[in-house]
């Protein structure tokens, strides 16, 4: 059998990407955000509805065990401020089930980092500073955009209020999919990544924020001030069409990260997806106090292929998942 050996992306591709790390290392010590590394694998897995976390068997002291490979370094960075790290980043290996594609590899790079003591909004213009750098070149205004505003401007509907049912219409409409039995976030993120994500950061930085409560489970949530609907202080930056970023003002209670643990496994359940366990030594770190402040977690294969003009993830891969 003839097998494909070569990398996926050119030495000359692979240099320039070394380059351009280097670059993300020099603007954290220009801050005096330190570098660390945590565990691939871990005795817990992300429990949200649609991720797909990867596991494995392995033989560990307390006998053979299941692990789970982690969907970004989170949880285990978390435990790291809980101990009094301060400011921290990780350059973390991610791995998520089935998502192999133009934008997406089933391993990739995650580039997260955790502020405590700065807010979003500081985050947001962070975040900005640190893609210009990585880009090497202006990228455009940054813009704030509303999450329901922009559903009323891309397609008439309030996604807060819609009822449900014509919110399933709409959406396999627009996808060409059966939506019938789709929940809400399913259908507004179907319509999210067709139709509105095509279009943002085309002529600079659009941050959108203000995403339902239910789209963000380790974030804070606040009311909207136009209603007093419950929002998640999010935000996910976008360019180019791409979603690059996503940060959290990070929630901090363990009670509430426990029940939200638990309504995800349930609707896991009722998807009839199987259950992820979860991390209780995330929520032990949440008990003893996690420090007030803000996480974002950014697609680093994403922001050098716009850096490097390359059409896919894999043409800046050493050797993409097809081809590992």
């Amino acid at each position: 059998m003839t097998v494909d050996w070569r990398p996926t992306a050119t030495i000359r591709t692979l240099r320039e990407r070394a380059r351009l790390i280097a670059e993300v290392r020099c603007f954290f010590a220009e801050r005096d955000v330190w570098e660390v590394e945590t565990p691939v694998l871990g005795h817990g897995g992300s429990t949200e509805v649609h991720l797909a976390s990867l596991s494995a068997e392995a033989l560990t002291p307390a006998g053979r065990e299941r692990l789970w490979l982690q969907t970004s370094p989170e949880f285990a960075m978390k435990r790291l401020l809980a101990a009094g790290s301060g400011s921290i980043f990780q350059l973390a290996r991610s791995f998520r089930d089935g998502e192999v594609g133009r934008r997406h590899n089933l391993e990739f790079t995650m580039l997260e980092w955790y502020r405590p003591g700065l807010g979003l909004e500081a985050l947001i213009e962070e975040t900005a500073a640190l893609v210009a750098q990585v880009l090497g070149r202006d990228p455009g205004p940054l813009r704030r955009h509303r999450y329901r505003e922009l559903f009323r401007e891309k397609l008439g509907i309030d996604p807060f209020t819609v009822p449900l049912e014509a919110l399933r219409r709409l959406a396999g409409e627009r996808g060409g999919l059966a939506m019938a039995d789709s929940d809400r976030d399913g259908c507004l993120d179907l319509l999210m990544s067709l139709v509105i994500e095509p279009d943002l950061g085309r002529d600079g930085l659009d941050a959108v924020v203000d995403y339902p409560a239910s789209q963000a489970a380790l974030a804070r949530h606040h009311r909207d001030a136009e209603d007093g609907a419950r929002v998640a202080s999010r935000f996910e930056l976008y360019l180019g069409g791409l979603e690059l970023a996503n940060g959290y003002d990070e929630l901090t209670d363990a009670a509430e990260q426990r029940a939200r643990f638990t309504e995800d496994n349930a609707a896991r359940r009722a998807f009839g997806l199987p259950e992820v366990a979860v991390d209780e030594r995330l929520l032990a770190a949440l008990e003893s106090g996690l420090p007030v402040g803000s996480g974002v977690a950014l697609g680093l294969d994403r922001l050098i292929q716009l850096a490097l003009g390359k059409e896919c993830v894999a043409e800046v891969m050493a050797f993409a998942t097809p081809r590992a």
